[in-house]
């Protein structure tokens, strides 16, 4: 992806963006274990102390084997290296994930660590927003969803893939005011006659690794907003209301 300088003012990202402490680390979002070799150029980063960086290790390690270990019905079934890796590096997750699998009617279930992997996607999703927004969440967001992609409803769904036309720029001279496209779209006018317009601002999703990874942050009235679809199965939404 492309890797863009951030032009916005440099006091709005005061510290460690996780929890304002010393920022001697470079943190990447996305993790580069929920990415594919080779890994795509200019990744971005954020500033974290180490104390917080070295804190995500485990839960993200547990993060990308369970959704591996989803997506394929058992460990035994793991493809990506990466992930392989790491179960047989780890024999006590391994047997964690496969306690976590039942199979019920047929189908095959897992009992997921929620809290481990909502530690993971507000992660990213912090990171994203500090990023592309230059705007430091590190209280709870206001509204935080996550789960597969195939559960949500049509309207649920439309919600999560829309892209972001804003009321408002968002800071000036921070990444998402550059990302601002302009896009086409196409519509039908009282008689009939579909009319292309082409004036909409737009905030398009980023793709960070095709089929593995993307995300959109924005920026409105109703606060700093960051989606996140991970394999095409996970997503995650959160929205930072405005004081």
């Amino acid at each position: 992806m492309e890797q863009l300088k951030d032009f916005a003012d440099s006091r709005l990202i005061d510290g460690c963006i996780y929890c304002g402490g010393l920022p001697d680390t470079r943190d990447h979002v996305p993790s580069r274990s929920l990415l594919d070799a080779p890994l795509p150029e200019n990744l971005p980063v954020v500033g974290a102390c180490r104390k917080c960086n070295n804190a995500f290790s485990s839960d993200e390690e547990y993060f990308v084997c369970i959704l591996e270990t989803v997506l394929r019905g058992s460990t035994a079934a793991v493809q990506r290296p990466l992930v392989a890796d790491i179960l047989r590096r780890s024999p006590a997750l391994r047997a964690r994930i496969e306690a976590a699998r039942q199979e019920r009617d047929g189908q095959v279930i897992f009992s997921i660590e929620g809290d481990r992997v909502k530690a993971v996607l507000l992660k990213l999703a912090r990171g994203h927003a500090a990023y592309e927004l230059s705007a430091v969440r590190r209280r709870e967001p206001s509204v935080f969803a996550w789960g597969p992609l195939a559960l949500l409803s049509d309207e649920q769904r439309e919600f999560i893939e829309d892209v972001h036309v804003p009321d408002f720029y968002p800071e000036i001279g921070s990444r998402a005011m550059q990302r601002m496209v302009v896009a086409q779209f196409t519509f039908a006018g009282p008689d009939g006659v579909e009319q292309q317009h082409d004036a909409l601002l737009v905030h398009d999703w980023l793709e960070v690794q095709e089929g593995r990874y993307r995300y959109l942050a924005y920026e409105d009235h109703s606060g700093v907003h960051v989606k996140i679809v991970i394999d095409e199965y996970v997503y995650c939404y959160a929205n930072w209301e405005e004081a």
